[in-house]
């Protein structure tokens, strides 16, 4: 016999960005429990809104399954004394699996005898174990939590209610006051309490008290609101899936309206609009057929079609404000110059360790200038580069980006290009921030791009030269972000850069500052990143480890060489490449890296190796690596026969000195070429 399963907590409003991911860690957590637990079930379906979690499990068994298990105890030797009576280990064992001494049988497993007894488990009632649901409740984590009224417990909001039903049962359990009962809440407004008669009528009983449960169903319906109003007024209404999924979180019965504003405000950005209307309105925009946004937004009412022209007036009113200090704020900054904004940076501290926003923006020209020089751009680019740099954050001190900081970039380019600044120029001073997160794209110009890259650069540096350096889970300067950006534009570009050779350029810019510790510690940190990186890529650890820990830090490169390995591993001659690569660099470390004297060379083998690696060595240089990191693979894979009858034929730790010296400044000289690619020695072959 099976009952439905159905919980639901009742909450002060959540904050949108948290409802989802709070919806789904209660499920899977709901889930697994009900595995461990050994509960059969049928389908499970997730609930959520601003003001309630919930999780339906259908057919839930009434009650675990009885367990017969075979339980292994001690040896016979020790579950015997020496009289043949039972020893206490004897005793101790059945005890503990709910049996008794006469239940012991002896079985042998490889030729040793073991005490075993068979194991009666008793299956408990579902409506028992479903009480243990208040733990997985509590345990549920949240990124901030608050404390309400005298309570001890920390939660993302106060919980308001809890339904638990087993069928028709309540399950009897209390948090924080709060006991459970079969009584829920329907819209803030609109709704009422009222009683679930049972779990598979959750969601009906719900949508009866204006509240749309299922967040796939009410997402679907603002997308249908959102569609229908496109038809009737003939608009093109972009879903920005960000907003529609907090859109979506902050409503429990949408209906989608329309409000105007004044065509003048037209003449303002798109970016200032539309960043007005969904970044702090959480108002979808309008635009007609031809892209060109129209004096309307679309809002979502969290409650019914009454009374609508009330609730598009208060948004007018709301929005028209906004815009209105907008359109001052922007004629305004047009009586700025350019120059007398970045000399206003002078002013704004960056880090008190590391001066102001203008010395900054010194540091990020002077870099790019060299990041500039080091990829060989043309005069025109460079000339461009620099110029960029060095206004690049000239709009950090206007009017329009202290109201609207997520501008910022935006503005500049803007700005610039009404001030007549190159259209090259303009683009990178909005590309220069990016990425901006995870899911952004790099810079698509080269200036951009040069000038993001010293940017980032400057800012990760800096803080690792004063020591302010990410530890565990905190990382108050957003420096992960910053790494991450750094690799993003290197492989974007494919730049052949080297990141040890980035990090001087860098420090070289901090003086007394920069130290080798800090070097380092960005070389560390950028390892964590990549490694990072590449297991999201789903390499083996132990391929990634072999391309972090070789001489090459070229991030593109790099990159490049933990795919071939992972592709190659699963090759038939992969084992026996790594085994004879690895067995050179292993013996390596014996030798010091000394000019190769061929006079001493004893026989032609070692002729025919020092051969092969000087054509290897030539070969790998011609190929420049990047790009070419499967060809450089085949060129070291192809050493693996000689390199083996080398050491078939020739011992390397030879008693004469001046011999053995020699062959060991080969086998460096050959090391470390191998470890251009990968060190070798640290891949797990089977």
């Amino acid at each position: 016999m099976s009952k439905d399963f159905l919980i639901e907590i009742g909450l002060e409003e959540v904050p949108a960005h948290y409802v989802t991911d709070a919806m789904n860690q209660f499920s899977e957590k709901i889930q697994n429990w009900l595995n461990e637990k050994k509960l059969t079930y049928g389908t499970v379906k997730s609930f959520s809104t601003p003001r309630r979690l919930a999780v339906l499990v259908k057919d839930v068994a009434e009650r675990q399954p009885d367990i017969e298990e075979e339980a292994k105890g001690p040896a016979k030797k020790i579950a015997l004394d020496a009289e043949g009576n039972w020893s206490k280990a004897a005793i101790g064992f059945t005890k503990g699996q709910g049996v008794s001494v006469d239940d012991i049988y002896f079985k042998e497993i490889n030729g040793v005898e073991y005490a075993h007894v068979q194991k009666f488990i008793k299956g408990q009632d579902s409506i028992t174990l479903l009480a243990e649901v208040r733990q997985l409740i509590t345990s549920l984590t949240f990124p901030k939590n608050m404390r309400w009224g005298s309570q001890e417990m920390r939660y993302i909001r106060p919980i308001k209610w809890i339904v638990a039903l087993f069928g028709n049962e309540v399950i009897p359990f209390e948090i924080v006051g709060v006991t459970t009962n079969l009584y829920s809440y329907g819209h803030h407004f609109l709704g009422n309490k009222f009683e679930i008669a049972a779990p598979s009528l959750y969601e009906a009983s719900l949508l009866e008290q204006f509240v749309l449960a299922d967040p796939v169903k009410r997402k679907e319906a603002i997308r249908a609101q959102l569609s229908q109003l496109e038809d009737t007024q003939n608009w093109v209404i972009p879903v920005d899936e960000d907003l529609l999924e907090e859109v979506n979180n902050l409503v429990e019965y949408p209906t989608a309206l329309f409000g105007k504003f004044e065509e003048e405000y037209l003449s303002l950005p798109d970016e200032v609009l539309v960043t007005s209307m969904k970044e702090h309105q959480r108002y979808f925009p309008v635009r007609n057929q031809s892209g060109e946004l129209q004096p309307f937004f679309v809002t979502v009412r969290n409650g019914d079609h009454n009374h609508l022209e009330n609730v598009a007036r208060g948004n007018e009113k709301v929005l028209r404000a906004r815009l209105s200090d907008a359109n001052f704020f922007y004629k305004e900054d047009q009586k700025l110059k350019i120059e007398d904004a970045v000399q206003k940076l002078d002013k704004i501290v960056f880090h008190l360790e590391l001066g102001s926003l203008g010395e900054k923006v010194t540091r990020i020209k002077k870099l790019s200038s060299l990041l500039a020089d080091k990829l060989h751009v043309s005069n025109e680019e460079k000339h461009d580069i620099e110029r960029a740099a060095s206004i690049c954050k000239f709009d950090l001190v206007t009017n329009m980006v202290y109201e609207f900081p997520e501008l910022q970039g935006k503005i500049g380019e803007k700005y610039a290009r009404i001030s007549g600044e190159k259209e090259a120029v303009s683009i990178a001073i909005n590309e220069h921030y990016k990425p901006r997160h995870a899911d952004d794209v790099a810079p698509a110009s080269t200036v951009g791009a040069v000038v993001a890259l010293a940017d980032k650069l400057d800012t990760i540096v800096g803080f690792f030269a004063i020591g302010k350096i990410p530890t565990g889970s905190q990382d108050p300067y957003a420096l992960r972000r910053q790494a991450s950006g750094i690799v993003q534009i290197l492989l974007a570009k494919k730049w052949a850069l080297e990141l040890p050779e980035l990090f001087d350029l860098a420090l070289g810019l901090y003086g007394d500052k920069a130290t080798a510790e800090a070097k380092q510690e960005l070389i560390s940190f950028f390892k964590l990143r990549l490694k990072y990186l590449l297991a999201e890529e789903h390499i083996r650890h132990d391929l990634v480890d072999a391309v972090l820990e070789s001489s090459v830090m070229e991030v593109t490169s790099l990159v490049n060489r933990a795919n071939v390995l992972e592709t190659k591993s699963n090759q038939e001659d992969f084992k026996e490449t790594v085994e004879a690569l690895a067995r050179v660099m292993n013996i390596a470390k014996k030798g010091v890296d000394l000019e190769i004297n061929e006079t001493l060379f004893e026989s032609e083998l070692e002729n025919s190796l020092h051969d092969a690696y000087i054509n290897v060595m030539n070969g790998i240089s011609s190929l420049k690596m990047s790009g070419k990191e499967e060809e450089v693979y085949q060129l070291l894979a192809d050493l693996k026969g000689i390199i083996n009858n080398y050491f078939d034929q020739t011992m390397v730790m030879s008693d004469d000195e001046k011999i053995k010296a020699n062959r060991l400044a080969q086998m460096v000289k050959l090391s470390n070429v191998i470890e251009s690619f990968a060190k070798m020695n640290v891949i797990i072959v089977k």
